[in-house]
Order: structure tokens, then C-alpha cells, then sequence
């Protein structure tokens, strides 16, 4: 069985169109998934990214184009300037973790929709995913306990950190950014999502 390690932050708005695509290939592939997120704006720094409000302005216009096409392209609302973007992604990135432990322990719960939720909060919702509120609100609506929030945060920190250094070891510098553990081969954006399910269908 193939297994996708999915580096990405909740706060990247190509993570948020990447919806939960994903998960659908990996269902109709029989594929795993283990989510990893982790602080992008330092993989930026590490692997000579440009954190997005130091880009020249031809990139951003460029960027907001782009992010205006795809959201067309897939039917999904987007704010372009969002009211709480850029924010603190640690929270719920600790919150995602902490849900993957309780999932591979038993405990029920949709580890795509959790992700999506918080992208959609950013995005088409305006709300804050820094919020102990918000994040309490996406795992209720996901399937988990909302007192995941408050649990395993140790942890979490340490596995946001190593994420981080496990994603430049093996070669990722975005978000999102898929690597099939199986073959190393690496798909950079949500627009690469099908080249990485014709991929699984050669496995």
C-alpha cells in the first residue's frame, strides 16, 4: 500500500484549494496519509523560498490572479485579502497533530476535513485559526474531542519542529507538497494533485 507524507501549512491558501482531493485519491488508490504540518515560512528561509510580503509586486499581482482563476476553476469561495491572514499557524497545526495521534489510537474523525476547515476558516470564513475557539469549533466539526485543543501541546510543538526539518531533508519547500514515501517522488502544489494520482495508478 502506498503511503503519502503531506507537508503543508493550514494557513497557505493553495493548501485550502487543494480541498480534500487528496484524500480522494488516496481512497481510490488505497494509499495512506500521514499530515505533517509545518512552519512554512521558515522552509521558505531554508530552502531560498521568498516569504510572500517580500516578493516583488509582479509576483504578488501575479499570486492573486492565480488565486482568483483557481478558486473559479474549482468552485470555491476565496477571500483574497483575508481579516486574519497571516496569523499564527502553530495552534492549529498543534491541534492537527494532536488529532492524527488520537486517530491512529482509535479515536474517530476526518483528518482531511479537520485540515480543510481550518484553510476554509482562513480563507472563506474570516476567522482566526489561532483562536482557542475557532480551532476547539473545527475539531467538533471534524469528528474529534474540541478538548484535543488543549492536549498533547508538548508534543505537538516538538512534532511541528521536526516536521519542519524532516520536510528540508527530503526535499520540500512549499505548501502543500506531497512525497509518496514508496518512491520519493515529490508533487509540489494542488495543481500537481493529478500527476501524483496517475503516479499511484502506475504502483
Amino acid at each position: 500500500m502506498a503511503h503519502i507524507d503531506y507537508f503543508f501549512t493550514p494557513i497557505s491558501p493553495w493548501t485550502y484549494l487543494a480541498g480534500t482531493r487528496l484524500e480522494e485519491i488516496a481512497r481510490r488508490h488505497g494509499a495512506s496519509i500521514t499530515y505533517k504540518p509545518c512552519d512554512l515560512m521558515s522552509l521558505f528561509d531554508r530552502t531560498g523560498g521568498t516569504r510572500p510580503d517580500a516578493r516583488h509586486p509582479n509576483r504578488q499581482a501575479y499570486r492573486s490572479q492565480e488565486l482568483t482563476r483557481w478558486a473559479a476553476h474549482l468552485g470555491l469561495p476565496l477571500t483574497l485579502k483575508p481579516a486574519f491572514f497571516p496569523t499564527n499557524p502553530a495552534p492549529a497545526s498543534y491541534a492537527i497533530i494532536a488529532a492524527q495521534a488520537a486517530r491512529d489510537k482509535g479515536a474517530s474523525g476526518d483528518l482531511g476535513a479537520l485540515v480543510h476547515g481550518f484553510t476554509r476558516a482562513v480563507w472563506a470564513e474570516e476567522a482566526n485559526i489561532a483562536d482557542d475557539d475557532v480551532i476547539r469549533a473545527g475539531l467538533a466539526a471534524s469528528g474529534f474531542d474540541p478538548d484535543l485543543a488543549d492536549k498533547g501541546l508538548f508534543i505537538g510543538a516538538e512534532t511541528y519542529t521536526r516536521n519542519l526539518e524532516e520536510a528540508v531533508e527530503r526535499g520540500a519547500f512549499g505548501s502543500p507538497f506531497y512525497i509518496v514515501r514508496d518512491t520519493d517522488e515529490r508533487f509540489w502544489g494542488q495543481d500537481r494533485l493529478d500527476l501524483l494520482d496517475a503516479h499511484l495508478g502506475r504502483l
